[in-house]
């Protein structure tokens, strides 16, 4: 009789976690520069990079993926037992990932720690208030929001137009009936009656911000760049305008430090930051990421869904800002989940279907064929399921070596670090063989409809872009303020290379729609809208709020 594999949240229940200090010392951080909470995490002070700054960087592997499908492809799994993989083989390494929202963890996403054998632990933790950073992107977003009502209420010297505000407020919860609201309501002393509505704190530019600042000092520098509003002729107002920087610095003062815990296998791990991928940068804290290269021979992180979304935006935005040049980057891919992008549903993936197969390498090779734009070798990271044919895995390894990139099966789900030392292997072959020529996709002089059309002929495979009435006055209005250098933030669907998610595989013959332009000069770039995009997630008809549970002895279930 087959045992029953155990849950995630029992296997990282399971683990034997070393104290955070002890993760903190291997790594040669002294104790003043380790705030512990707990025995299990710790918040590392920025003054260990000030004393680290001179000694050479590590090589920085990037973990991305296919467009995502519900069969599942394992990116941050991946992205562990690849970091475990390399310390089986006496690496010193660090894998620095992003922050889960709580708002998907009650949803429908789950939890964001990795899976099976390949887990950053404590799980829970992690998956619920961790070190209460997103808490603080959360007040101190509102505290600005609150400060702009207050100016409009306390007799609008700042000439304010209230139909002008563009700063809504946000909460780390999925809530659609928060997507539009009025506030104000009750009279006179209760405020300017307006319409407004709530953004998820992940989506926060906030949290853009804490995640793209290289300091505290940078981080407030950043803050009072943000525009909330537009006067009644129609000049920006700013959180400088509204003297708000210092005191939401303030919230964030611990905000800004990196998380330090572990994976299953005790290998160091920065939590760190959270942006969503499809509607932010999708990539976790340059200050942690900065903080491991100084660390670690090796560092690896992950950018938010599929290449499309995800590695453009590490290479674009984040690596633009901090001159990070990555050494290799890993695609992460199962077998299944191209079958589904070649048109098979999720209940009959279980038989072998090479044409089915040879249809959704497509959306792979063009993944492929995106690295090379950006000057970075490739490796793809097969992550193996039981189901897996040898047919379907020897098309896959002669496909993807024919498109110019290197192959592993990855088996950390099942078996760890031990699972990864393949891939590990052929990730740092790949950095000793083909050194990475890094580049960014576009200079930041270029217009803004051209960077756009950059990104989606390119990256997307679009024939072009339509832009709505709106997106177009609002590019000429930035435009003319002087924020028509800055770079761009696509939010558009995962799930597809279009803007249309119907449309998985490799979209041919379509455009990309561009709705709506939000400036974001706080972090420093334009977010450009396409489709039907939601910046407030909804919950599903049946939430994973419904099988979460504490007993009570503290134990909890059903997360993840």
């Amino acid at each position: 009789m087959v045992s029953k594999v155990p849950s995630d949240i029992e296997i990282a229940q399971a683990a034997k976690m070393k104290p955070v200090m002890e993760i903190a010392q291997g790594l040669g951080l002294l104790e003043d520069e380790v705030e512990l909470y707990g025995k299990y995490k710790a918040k590392i002070s920025l003054n260990a990079y000030k004393r680290l700054k001179d000694k050479p960087d590590g090589k920085l592997i990037l973990v991305t993926a296919i467009n995502p499908t519900p069969a599942g492809e394992g990116k941050t799994t991946t992205s562990v037992g690849l970091t475990d993989g390399l310390a089986k083989l006496g690496k010193k390494v660090i894998v620095a990932l992003r922050e889960p929202s709580l708002g998907p963890s009650f949803g429908v996403k789950g939890g964001a720690a990795g899976g099976g054998y390949a887990q950053v632990v404590p799980m829970e933790d992690i998956n619920l208030h961790f070190t209460g950073d997103i808490h603080a992107v959360t007040y101190a977003h509102n505290l600005l929001a609150a400060m702009l009502d207050n100016s409009l209420q306390q007799g609008n010297p700042l000439n304010i137009d209230p139909r002008q505000v563009v700063f809504r407020r946000v909460i780390d919860l999925n809530d659609r009936a928060l997507r539009k609201v009025i506030i104000g309501l009750g009279g006179k002393s209760e405020g300017v009656p307006r319409e407004t509505g709530f953004d998820i704190s992940v989506a926060s530019e906030i949290m853009a911000c804490l995640c793209l600042a290289s300091d505290l000092m940078d981080l407030k520098a950043r803050f009072a760049r943000i525009v909330v509003a537009y006067t009644y002729d129609g000049k920006p107002v700013t959180a400088a305008d509204l003297e708000a920087q210092g005191a939401m610095a303030l919230l964030m003062k611990d905000a800004i430090k990196p998380n330090l815990v572990q994976t299953l296998e005790n290998t160091p791990a920065f939590i760190h930051g959270g942006p969503f991928a499809n509607i932010a940068h999708g990539c976790n804290s340059i200050s942690a990421t900065k903080m491991a290269l100084k660390l670690a021979d090796y560092v690896v992180t992950e950018a938010g869904f599929g290449a499309d979304l995800g590695a453009e935006k590490f290479y674009d935005l984040k690596c633009r800002f901090a001159g990070f040049a990555p050494s290799a980057a890993v695609i992460v891919a199962t077998v299944r989940a191209l079958k589904m992008h070649g048109g098979v549903p999720k209940n009959e993936l279980v038989g072998e279907n090479m044409d089915a197969l040879a249809k959704g390498f497509e959306n792979l090779e063009k993944h492929i064929e995106n690295m090379k734009k950006f000057g970075v070798p490739a490796v793809v990271a097969i992550n193996a399921f039981p189901t897996d044919t040898e047919n379907e895995l020897n098309f896959l390894y002669d496909k993807i070596k024919a498109a110019g990139a290197e192959v592993a099966l990855s088996k950390v789900w099942a078996l760890g670090g031990e699972g990864g030392k393949e891939l590990a292997e052929k990730v740092l072959a790949t950095i000793e063989s083909k050194p990475s020529n890094f580049k960014v996709l576009y200079e930041t002089d270029q217009p803004i409809k051209a960077k756009i059309e950059k990104i989606c002929t390119e990256i997307y495979g679009a024939d072009g872009v339509n832009f709505s009435p709106e997106a177009e006055k609002a590019i000429e209005k930035y435009t003319e303020l002087g924020y028509g250098n800055l770079p761009i933030c696509m939010a558009k669907t995962q799930y597809s290379l279009s803007d249309d998610m119907s449309k998985l595989g490799r979209p041919k013959n379509f455009k990309i729609t561009v709705r709506e332009v939000r400036l974001s000069a706080g972090a420093g770039f334009l977010v450009c809208i396409t489709g039907a995009l939601m910046t407030m997630p909804g919950l599903p008809k049946r939430p994973a709020a419904c099988v979460i549970d504490i007993d009570e002895d503290g134990t909890i279930k059903g997360l993840f």
